[in-house]
């Protein structure tokens, strides 16, 4: 098995490599503190055709898009501001959701 990431498409104009991953990662507005955010990155929606450039008719396959949003402050980190408290180090104050589609298999006829 292997497994390969191509970044497909990129918010905020930001270019996609050779090696096909988006030059660099997604901003962060998150004032932990104050368990605030400013939704100003990023892009509302984002299209793209894609064709697998290692794809062999020959070989099963399997697909699935998975899309990253901007970083955003954890619960954790509005109970800190709401009680006035500090968390641990430990305790993430800020991350960045996912979402992920169902698998798109292929398997070759024959």
């Amino acid at each position: 098995m292997q497994e390969r990431i191509y970044d497909v498409v990129c918010a905020d104009d930001r270019a996609i490599t050779a090696e096909g991953r988006c030059e660099s990662p997604v901003g962060n507005t998150v004032d932990e503190a104050n368990a605030t955010y400013l939704n100003n990155i990023g892009d509302a929606e984002l299209r793209a055709t894609w064709t697998d450039p290692d794809f062999d008719p020959a070989l099963r396959a399997v697909y699935y898009a998975r899309v990253l949003e901007i970083p955003t402050p954890t619960w954790q980190a509005h109970d800190a501001k709401y009680f006035g408290t500090t968390m641990p180090e430990q305790v993430p104050l800020s991350h960045q959701e996912r979402a992920y589609t169902s698998p798109i298999w292929y398997t070759p006829k024959g």
